[in-house]
């Protein structure tokens, strides 16, 4: 089965515009992360969806295949739907365009979810929460579980969980294609709306999106703030 991972790569982020292309150790930000892609061993290819002709030109120069899409699309999802509409794929995998350290080993793990399930439509990956403020933040978005591992509701509140353990969710999505392309022509549900969470769209309207749990710590570039603390994680990491 082809799976092919896609980074979304949004020129005009409303906190820090243009931050795909943000310089980070001589490199564009979305060229870290789409050279972490190339290295998950699930993925059949690597595509970058763009909505910024500044963005195509430079996924181009370093190599990767890219595509325009419309940039008045709502969401990550809606622009990787857009992006492999026409394309012969049987999963495809939502790669944040801000998060330059993804784990491949992570998006690996979210891929055998729908590998190894024919009836897994959806999957992500959480991770444990180490802090009471992590909890508390309503930035960190918190996920609960039923007991065979599926997402029972995510919120940016603190919400019940069992027992001690309490999870925060990653914004790492693998999907079967022609899932992604239902789910996103359904309208914004009424907790999405809420929360600001697209995810819960797929739980309103009775579907399942399986988890797996990881030790992968996110680190996404949200300002410019951020991207100095990815600079300073850099350096220390040579």
């Amino acid at each position: 089965m082809n799976v092919v991972g896609v980074i979304p790569a949004r020129f005009a982020s409303t906190r820090f515009p243009g931050k795909v292309l943000a310089d980070l150790g001589g490199k564009p930000m979305v060229q870290h992360v789409w050279e972490k892609a190339r290295q998950c061993r699930n993925l059949d290819e690597v595509l970058i969806a763009c909505d910024h002709p500044d963005v195509l030109k430079a996924a181009q120069a370093f190599g990767a295949k890219a595509v325009m899409t419309d940039p008045a699309l709502a969401s990550g999802s809606d622009r990787i739907a857009a992006a492999v509409k026409d394309l012969v794929c049987g999963i495809v995998v939502n790669i944040q365009g801000d998060e330059p350290f993804i784990d491949p080993a992570t998006v690996d793990a979210v891929v055998a979810l729908l590998k190894n399930d024919a009836q897994v439509k959806m999957g992500t990956a959480i991770k444990e929460i180490s802090s009471e403020a992590e909890f508390q933040n309503p930035n960190v978005v918190k996920c609960v579980v039923d007991l065979g591992g599926n997402a029972l509701y995510f919120s940016r509140s603190p919400i019940p969980t069992h027992g001690t353990t309490k999870y925060k969710h990653l914004g790492l999505y693998a999907y079967r294609k022609d899932f992604l392309l239902t789910f996103t022509r359904w309208p914004a549900s009424s907790l999405e709306q809420t929360e600001k969470l697209e995810q819960l769209r797929v739980l309103e309207n009775g579907h399942k999106i399986k988890t797996v749990v990881t030790a992968y710590e996110s680190l996404a570039i949200d300002t410019p703030d951020d991207l100095q603390k990815a600079q300073a994680w850099l350096r220390q990491s040579k």
